[in-house]
């Protein structure tokens, strides 16, 4: 029997788990997730409606008047349209729902839409990382749940994201995010742990109620909806900038740099190690047409040591190959 962490029998070079493991034959789970997403896609597809579009324009306004220094406009319209439907008219998803319960006759889809009745937002921190789920813990601390992953994307234990949820039809506990899971570079997590507790010393603590405030603190913590901390999106644009400026592009790098960054939390002295570190390594493994320049070269363009340089190349090459 082939292990999870084996080498797949394919000859793929990848390990099972990450292979053929999720190619095996379709399960009731599989058609079940499939459906789940279905229904969820065909929701936004046909709303808002165009009577509801009114209504929805003028709730998104009022978001807008309060976040447009924060956050970018299309962030925000997101951000609104969850709470539109979910919280300011639950009764457009309540529809939804019912008339879906009438075109379904299978059980377990029947079953699944009953659970659907309580869509409701989730702000927690992760606390464990699965292969299937993120194990979370509300920011009030009055709830943990298992959130199912909606990617191999790394997350790191500790970071905190914002959604709303849906039970995944599974088992009791287990839910899935409806649309946007947003995860909060680590910058943040003092902001976001003084407003839970400011939340949980009021009379009676709804975060429900308090989600603009929620976005608020988080704007003035310094938040703009980036996906990566000031550090990480300072490596990354060194390394992306260098390419540029070298008539190189390697998306697939910049990936592998991305995860490297939020998995393993470097803790460099100075940002730019990495940086060049991620150059070495990616024209090691000839992730670009090789440059026209040396070791030494290279490093000394980022103002480096090549010793410095070298240390995140060869991290950067065991990360990838543990992944892999």
């Amino acid at each position: 029997m082939v292990g999870r962490n084996d080498p797949c029998p394919c000859g793929s070079g990848k390990k099972y788990k990450k292979c053929c493991e999720r190619k095996e034959a379709v399960t009731v789970e599989d058609l079940l997730t499939d459906e789940m997403e279905h229904l969820l896609q065909t929701f936004y597809d046909i709303h808002p409606q165009r009577s509801d579009i009114p209504a929805f324009v003028e709730f998104a306004n009022t978001w807008k008047s309060s976040l447009n220094s924060y956050l970018p406009q299309e962030m925000i319209e997101t951000i609104a349209l969850d709470e539109f439907f979910f919280h300011q008219r639950r009764d457009i998803w309540d529809d939804y729902v019912a008339k879906q319960k009438k075109k379904h006759i299978r059980p377990s889809i029947l079953e699944l839409l009953d659970r659907w009745s309580e869509p409701r937002v989730f702000v927690g921190e992760v606390t464990a990382v699965g292969d299937t789920y993120l194990t979370a813990t509300s920011i009030l601390g009055d709830e943990t749940i298992n959130l199912w992953k909606e990617s191999d994307k790394p997350v790191p234990v500790g970071v905190h994201f914002y959604c709303f949820i849906l039970s995944d039809g599974t088992s009791e506990g287990n839910y899935l995010a409806v649309s946007s899971l947003i995860f909060f570079p680590i910058d943040h997590s003092e902001a976001i742990k003084q407003f839970a507790k400011t939340l949980a010393d009021t009379e009676n603590p709804s975060l429900k109620d308090s989600i603009m405030k929620f976005w608020i603190a988080l704007g003035e913590s310094g938040y703009t909806g980036d996906e990566f901390t000031e550090f990480e999106a300072g490596v990354i644009e060194s390394a992306s900038e260098f390419l540029k400026q070298h008539d190189r592009e390697s998306n697939a790098l910049l990936e592998v740099l991305e995860d490297f960054l939020v998995d393993e939390q470097p803790k460099a002295r100075k940002k730019l190690a990495i940086a060049a570190g991620a150059i070495r390594y990616g024209q090691d493994n000839n992730y670009y047409e090789s440059l026209d320049m040396t070791l030494k070269e290279i490093a000394e363009a980022f103002d480096v040591s090549t010793s410095s340089m070298s240390k995140y190349a060869k991290d950067l090459a065991e990360y990838a190959s543990d992944k892999n």
